[in-house]
């Protein structure tokens, strides 16, 4: 079956993340938490360290209207350097103006407003923000209720 996802890639705090994203969109780990552990070794790899084999290999989470997020740890001990930029957004189309602002105030909470919920001229109710652990979100609004 065909879909879309958005992979995120954190420096070591995808659990926390995606707990957060679990709180606001619902729903269950889609084939759990999978953990660096659970690989199994690999000739010519040195051992994990005990810390980096707690960290998030894999996780995926159903949100609004089937899209689903993805994400893994991507720390510096194993190679991995992070950057975030504005050059990704995940786009939000919720079916009311109710819960437009209740994804937008929960997903900006500790995080930064970019555009606040506001009336546009191509006749959404549209607004952007990043969340508290870097991830861009905007929200377009069609429904007029």
């Amino acid at each position: 079956m065909a879909r879309t996802s958005t992979y995120l890639n954190f420096p070591s705090n995808t659990e926390k993340a995606f707990l957060f994203y679990q709180s606001i969109f619902g729903g269950e780990f889609i084939g759990g938490i999978n953990r660096f552990g659970d690989v199994p070794a690999q000739p010519n790899q040195p051992p994990l360290s005990e810390a980096d084999k707690k960290l998030v290999m894999h996780i995926e989470l159903a949100i609004t209207g089937g899209h689903v997020l993805m994400g893994t740890d991507a720390p510096e001990s194993m190679g991995f350097k992070v950057l975030y930029g504005n050059n990704m957004y995940i786009n939000l189309e919720p079916d009311t103006r109710i819960e437009t602002e209740r994804l937008f105030t929960a997903l900006s909470r500790n995080g930064k407003v970019e555009m606040p919920l506001q009336d546009m001229f191509w006749g959404a109710y549209y607004g952007s923000c990043a969340d508290q652990f870097g991830v861009h979100w905007m929200f377009n609004c069609v429904n007029k209720k």
